[in-house]
C-alpha cells in the first residue's frame, strides 16, 4: 500500500504540477488539515519539519496548485488569504471572534443559483460570516 507523500506525489503528477519534496509536503499539509490555512501558518508549521522551507516555496508553491486547480484561494475574510484543498463545491463560514472558516454543505435546495442570462457561471461560492458554535458557547 502506498503512503501518503506517494499518494500526493502521484495527485500532483496527475494534475501536471511538479511535485518537488517541498510541493509535496506542502500539498499533504493543505489535505491534512481542514482549517483553511494561510501561507504564513502553512510555513509556521512545515518550517519545523522542513527547516530550509522558505516563504517563497509555499506561495510559489500554492500558484501551482491554484493553476492546477487542486486549491482554492478563499478571501473571505478581506485580510489575508486561506487556502483550502476540498475542491468539491461547498460554502465557507468564517467566525468574526476566533477567525476560524469553516466548511459547510451547499448541495440542497437553500443554495441552488439560476443561470444568469447571457452568463456562463463556472463556479458557485457561498462565503458567510457569524459567529461560529464554539465561540457562542464560550460567550
Amino acid at each position: 500500500m502506498k503512503d501518503s507523500y506517494e499518494i500526493v506525489r502521484g495527485y500532483l503528477m496527475d494534475h501536471n504540477v511538479n511535485p518537488s519534496f517541498n510541493r509535496v509536503k506542502i500539498m499533504e499539509y493543505l489535505i491534512s488539515k481542514k482549517n483553511h490555512p494561510t501561507a504564513d501558518s502553512i510555513y509556521k508549521e512545515l518550517k519545523k519539519e522542513l527547516p530550509t522551507l522558505s516563504k517563497t516555496t509555499i506561495y510559489n508553491s500554492i500558484n501551482a496548485f491554484t493553476r492546477a486547480g487542486v486549491v482554492k484561494t478563499i478571501m473571505g475574510d478581506g485580510k489575508e488569504a486561506h487556502y483550502d484543498a476540498v475542491m468539491d463545491p461547498h460554502g465557507h463560514f468564517l467566525c468574526e471572534i476566533c477567525q476560524g472558516c469553516f466548511d459547510f454543505d451547499i448541495s440542497n435546495e437553500r443554495f441552488e443559483f439560476e443561470e444568469i442570462e447571457g452568463f456562463a457561471i463556472n463556479e458557485k461560492e457561498v462565503y458567510l460570516r457569524g459567529i461560529c458554535k464554539k465561540c457562542l458557547e464560550d460567550n
